[in-house]
């Protein structure tokens, strides 16, 4: 199976645009038998919906783990949402800059618009002995309970599928996909990542943004599904 990250990987940055090649080719996947499911920092309904048009697996982890999306009104939910709610009021209250980001409701983290410095604001939660860490999806920064991350959500929602993370092929470009990396049997990383992403990756493309994924998955077809080149 196949998890693979949407902003800055499915989709071209910019504005969010779907690269439709690469949405071509997870659909593709999907119809030779391969399970391809969105493992994103966006709302997990978001990527469900994705799912349901781009003709791909129909179940969704977002909020970088924290959420799964079976159908439009069942979800699972791994974390609690109050925590990241208290983190961030302690985040504007001792740091400038610091503005939720307006995205779809959340159902376990508070998405922030990229406006102030995250070690500091990471800082400040733990001198307040918040459980909850920030991280970047390149999107937004996140606020989420620790041990909430991709692999967590990911893990979930292979067994619901009845599937391993040593089957799984991960695909992303952000420091919120290591977790998911580091669990996967493969992994890669575009070549627009930062460099420490791309270190804990098993492969890295040259390609950026939606051309990266397209270069990502013929990687995986000539190495470990058996398509020969032309």
């Amino acid at each position: 199976m196949f998890a693979v990250d949407i902003d800055g990987t499915l989709t071209e940055n910019g504005g969010g645009a779907i690269n439709l090649a690469a949405l071509s080719k997870l659909r593709h996947l999907e119809k030779l038998g391969y399970n391809v499911i969105y493992v994103t920092g966006r709302s997990s309904i978001e990527a469900y919906v994705l799912a349901v048009f781009g003709g791909t697996t129909r179940i969704a982890v977002g909020e970088n783990g924290g959420a799964i999306t079976l159908a439009p009104q069942e979800h699972k939910l791994l974390a609690n949402k109050d925590k990241c709610v208290e983190g961030f009021a302690v985040l504007r209250k001792n740091l400038d800059g610091v503005q939720i980001k307006p995205v779809f409701p959340r159902l376990t983290e508070v998405v922030m618009m990229r406006t102030f410095d995250l070690k500091q604001g990471q800082k400040i939660l733990d001198e307040n002995h918040l459980d909850l860490y920030l991280s970047d999806s390149k999107y937004a920064y996140h606020i989420n309970e620790k041990g909430m991350d991709k692999a967590f959500g990911l893990k979930e929602a292979l067994k619901i599928i009845k599937a391993e993370p040593e089957e799984a092929i991960a695909i992303g470009d952000s420091e919120t996909d290591i977790p998911m990396y580091d669990i996967c049997g493969c992994s890669i990383a575009l070549g627009h990542a930062e460099d420490d992403v791309k270190a804990r990756a098993t492969h890295v493309v040259r390609g950026r943004e939606g051309s990266g994924l397209v270069e990502a998955i013929d990687l995986v077809g000539l190495n470990y599904l058996g398509v020969k080149s032309s």
